[in-house]
C-alpha cells in the first residue's frame, strides 16, 4: 500500500498540470478537443498557441505584450504611433496591450507587415469574443481578403467597448469595408488609408454613414486618406453626410477630388434641397408623429407641415382635401350654432392653451407614451427649421462636422467660393472649425482662399490667438503701412 500511494498521487499531478495548459477536464481527453468546443478565458498568451494548435498550425505566430493604455495611442483621426522596434515589423508577431499588466486585461491587438491567412483570421475572431475590454484593433499591410474582413464583422458586433479599428494597406476587391460600422456597431474610429478605395468603395462607405431612411449614430472619425477617391466619390461622401449627425473628422486628404467634387461636399454645409423621395420619407416620418403623439395641437401642426411640403401624391391631396371638407363643415356648425355676442371659452380651448406651452418644449422630441421619456429623432428630416424656397423644401446643413481635410486633391479656386458661402450660412457657433485645403491647385494668395483662412481663423479652437489680438495684428500692420 505505502507503494500504490504514491504512484496515485503522481498521476494527480500530472493532470493538475495538463488541464491550464489545454484547457481540457481531468475527464476529457486531449485528443476530443475541437477548435469549436475551446472556451476562450481571455487570456491571449494560453487561447492562442491553444486555439492554433487545433487546427495543426504548424509555424505559430509569436505573441508580445505590453502594459500600458491603449486610448494614448489612438487619435481621433485614428491615426496611429509608429514608433516600434524596426526588427518585429515584418515577422509574425501579435502585438497585445494589457491594461496594468493584466493578462485577462486586452485592451489592443496589432499586426504590422506580415501576411495573415485564414486560421489565424479564424482564431483571432473566436477570442475576440471573451476579451471585455478590448479597444483597439490594428492591421498595417496584413494583406486581408473580404472574407476575412466579413469574418471580424461579424466577430467584433460582440464586442461592447470595441472604439478603434486601422486597416490600412489593405485593399478589398470586394470593397467589404463598409461592414465595419454597420448597424448596430459601436465602432468610433475607422482608418482606411491606403486602401485604394475607389469611388465604388467610397457609395457603400456612404450609404452606411446616413440615407434618408437611415444614420450611423456611432462614428465620430473617418480617416480616408491616400486613397483613389474622385469627384464621384466625393459626391457619394457628400450625401453620406447631409443626414449624418454623429461624424466629426473626415479625412480626405491626397485623393483625386476637383472642383465638382469639393463643390458637393461644401454645398452639404450650407442649405440641403430635398429630393422628392427625401420629402416622401418626411411626410411619413411626420405622419408617424402624428399618430405617436396624444396632443391635437402636435397633430394639427403636423399635417400643416405635411401640407405645406406639397409633395405630388393622389392619396396625400385626399386626405387633405378630406380635413379641408372637415373643417369646413365644422366651421358652418359653429356659425349657425354661434349666439350673437361674445362667449366664454370652451372647455376644448382652454386645452389648447394649455398645450401650447407642452407644445413649445416638445417639438423637437417623439415621446415614449409608455416611459413619458423622450426619444431622439429618427432622422434630421423632422428638423423644425425646413421652410419653402422657389418651390422647393430647404432644410438647414450639416453642422455637426467639424473639421474636413482636402489636402493634397486637385481643387482650383473655382470651387472656393461655394465653400465660403456655405461656412457663412453656418451660425450660432456652430458648424465647421477647420477646413484644410493645402497641396492644391490654386494660388495660396487667391481671394476666395484668403477670406476662407480668415473666416476659419476665427473657427478654429486650437489657433493660438484670440479675435482680439488678431484685431491688435490688423491694427499694427495698417499703422506701420501709414
Amino acid at each position: 500500500m505505502a507503494r500504490k500511494k504514491p504512484a496515485k498521487d503522481k498521476s494527480e499531478k500530472n493532470t493538475d498540470v495538463e488541464e491550464p495548459a489545454t484547457g481540457a477536464t481531468p475527464d476529457e481527453p486531449i485528443a476530443t478537443r475541437t477548435f469549436d468546443d475551446y472556451e476562450c478565458s481571455g487570456n491571449v498568451m494560453t487561447d492562442f498557441p491553444g486555439l492554433c494548435a487545433l487546427l495543426d498550425m504548424k509555424d505559430i505566430p509569436a505573441i508580445k505584450t505590453k502594459s500600458g493604455s491603449s486610448n494614448q495611442e489612438s487619435a481621433p483621426g485614428g491615426r496611429q504611433s509608429h514608433k516600434k522596434p524596426v526588427p518585429d515589423v515584418f515577422k509574425p508577431l501579435i502585438q497585445v496591450q494589457l491594461e496594468n499588466g493584466d493578462p485577462y486585461s486586452t485592451s489592443s491587438l496589432k499586426i504590422f507587415g506580415w501576411t495573415v491567412d485564414e486560421p489565424i483570421i479564424r482564431v483571432l475572431c473566436k477570442m475576440i469574443s471573451s476579451m471585455a475590454i478590448l479597444h483597439t484593433i490594428y492591421f498595417w499591410q496584413a494583406r486581408l481578403t473580404d472574407e476575412m474582413v466579413i469574418s471580424l464583422a461579424n466577430a467584433i458586433c460582440v464586442c461592447n467597448n470595441l472604439r478603434v479599428i486601422t486597416l490600412e494597406g489593405n485593399p478589398l476587391s470586394d470593397h467589404n469595408h463598409q461592414l465595419l460600422f454597420s448597424e448596430g456597431s459601436v465602432l468610433t474610429h475607422l482608418n482606411l488609408r491606403n486602401n485604394r478605395i475607389e469611388d465604388e468603395g467610397v457609395r457603400l462607405l456612404a450609404s452606411g454613414l446616413s440615407t434618408s431612411r437611415s444614420a450611423n449614430r456611432s462614428l465620430i472619425s473617418l480617416n480616408l486618406s491616400f486613397n483613389h477617391i474622385g469627384d464621384v466619390g466625393a459626391g457619394y461622401l457628400a450625401k453620406g453626410l447631409r443626414f449624418n449627425r454623429t461624424l466629426l473628422f473626415l479625412t480626405l486628404s491626397n485623393n483625386h477630388i476637383g472642383d465638382l467634387g469639393a463643390t458637393q461636399l461644401a454645398m452639404v454645409f450650407g442649405e440641403i434641397v430635398l429630393t422628392h423621395e427625401e420629402i416622401v420619407q418626411r411626410r411619413k416620418l411626420l405622419l408617424e408623429k402624428m399618430h405617436s403623439s396624444t396632443s391635437a395641437v402636435d397633430d394639427h401642426s403636423c399635417v400643416a407641415k405635411i401640407a405645406s411640403d406639397q409633395v405630388p401624391s393622389i392619396a396625400s391631396n385626399a386626405s387633405l382635401n378630406l380635413n379641408k371638407g372637415e373643417n369646413k363643415s365644422t366651421a358652418k356648425k359653429r356659425e349657425t350654432s354661434k349666439p350673437d355676442g361674445k362667449r366664454a371659452p370652451t372647455k376644448d380651448q382652454k386645452c389648447l392653451k394649455k398645450a401650447e406651452g407642452q407644445d413649445m418644449e416638445e417639438k423637437t422630441h417623439v415621446f415614449d407614451q409608455e416611459n413619458k421619456k423622450p426619444l431622439d429623432l429618427v432622422s434630421p428630416l423632422l428638423n423644425e427649421s425646413a421652410r419653402q424656397r422657389d418651390g422647393e423644401l430647404v432644410l438647414p446643413g450639416n453642422t455637426t462636422l467639424v473639421s474636413l481635410s482636402l489636402a493634397g486633391n486637385r481643387i482650383t479656386e473655382v470651387s472656393l467660393p461655394q465653400f465660403l458661402t456655405s461656412l457663412q450660412m453656418q451660425e450660432g457657433g456652430k458648424g465647421l472649425l477647420r477646413l484644410c485645403l493645402q497641396r492644391n491647385n490654386f494660388a495660396l494668395e487667391c481671394e476666395s482662399y484668403v477670406k476662407l483662412k480668415e473666416l476659419m481663423t476665427f473657427r478654429d479652437p486650437l489657433n493660438k490667438k484670440t479675435e482680439e489680438e488678431i484685431e491688435e495684428d490688423a491694427e499694427g500692420s495698417q499703422s506701420s503701412d501709414s
